[in-house]
């Protein structure tokens, strides 16, 4: 019986040293049925965005380290880490 008090004692203060990782995930669904839509590239920058689909409807951020920020076209999302383009998607639905 006293084995049994030692190992659930021991099992309470380890767990007490565990941390647990938890992260976010972010899920974009493929923008393959959106072929036709003309889409910023990986590593272009705001400017280049501006002079080829000019302003876009809403501008969010920049949040965080490093900074991310996003852009919202009306057929299309563009994310930025700092001044350049990370990824640009289709909305769901479009």
């Amino acid at each position: 019986m006293r084995s049994i008090r030692v190992l659930f004692l021991l099992s309470l203060v380890s767990g007490l040293f565990v941390q647990s990782a938890t992260a976010d995930t972010l899920l974009v669904e493929s923008v393959q049925s959106a072929p036709d839509v003309s889409r910023p590239e990986r590593g272009m920058t705001m400017d280049q965005v501006l002079q080829n689909w000019g302003e876009p409807q809403h501008r969010v951020g920049p949040v965080g380290e490093p900074p991310i920020s996003h852009w919202v076209y009306p057929d299309f999302v563009v994310y930025f880490e700092s001044t350049y383009v990370l990824h640009s998607v289709v909305p769901h639905g479009k």
